[in-house]
């Protein structure tokens, strides 16, 4: 398979890297930091003597699209690029940062398949993959930018799912919990279920091999986050009040 992961350059993104990292596997492996990618594919190379590595922000949006012009028909995209502010109690962020983590997190994702979808279009076939997140389904006061980023990128993936679904274009939205990473390690509290990266990364993979269209894990969590929405709404206020 011809592979594209963005945000490769650590945590999911280089973990997706390692586990499809097949000989008969292409990868390209796209993030701003070079010197990281470089130390991963040299990783990899033992197990995989097909990877491009793609030197981008993805907030460059011009950039991004002209590099990823360049590349074959796709069999599947991993869209794992994103970022967070991590829990701030701030009452409000600043503009700037907004943007910047909307950029990142949703813009970017478009900007992708604005290039990549015609190529699976036309070749009618190819997996889009969307790494959300648990938060998307319940939003915390402290994580309120990245949890609605998270939510915005849901919506737009349904709509992407309807859309090419009789194209040969399969859509998977992941959704997990806590998973330890670059982006989790910003967190200063004891964050439940928290999964290593690698069993993260592999459950999530099993679950784009059998087509899954939403992945909601661990089901522990998810299954929290479904009892909380169907409380009402005072007790949650309450709920969430005293946990923050």
């Amino acid at each position: 398979m011809k592979i594209l992961i963005t945000g490769a350059s650590s945590g999911l993104g280089a973990e997706f890297a390692r586990q499809y990292a097949l000989e008969e596997n292409e990868l390209f492996l796209l993030a701003r930091r070079e010197e990281k990618l470089l130390a991963l594919k040299e990783e990899l190379s033992l197990t995989c003597k097909h990877i491009t590595l793609i030197v981008v922000d993805v907030r460059d949006f011009s950039l991004l699209q002209k590099k990823l012009s360049f590349l074959p028909p796709l069999d599947m995209v991993i869209l794992n690029a994103g970022i967070s502010l991590g829990h701030t109690h701030t009452d409000i962020p600043t503009l700037a940062s907004f943007k910047n983590l909307y950029d990142v997190n949703v813009i970017s994702q478009h900007a992708v398949l604005e290039v990549v979808l015609p190529k699976m279009q036309a070749q009618r076939s190819g997996k889009v993959v969307f790494i959300s997140s648990l938060s998307s389904l319940f939003t915390m006061p402290t994580a309120k930018v990245y949890a609605s980023s998270k939510r915005a990128l849901n919506a737009y993936a349904e709509g992407i799912m309807y859309k090419y679904a009789n194209d040969g274009i399969a859509v998977s939205v992941m959704l997990p919990g806590f998973i330890k990473s670059e982006l989790t390690d910003k967190n200063e509290f004891a964050m439940p279920f928290l999964l290593e990266t690698a069993e993260g990364v592999r459950r999530m993979k099993k679950a784009i091999e059998k087509g899954k269209r939403w992945y909601a894990f661990p089901l522990r969590f998810y299954f929290l986050i479904k009892i909380l929405q169907l409380l009402p709404h005072r007790v949650r206020a309450y709920i969430v009040k005293n946990k923050v």
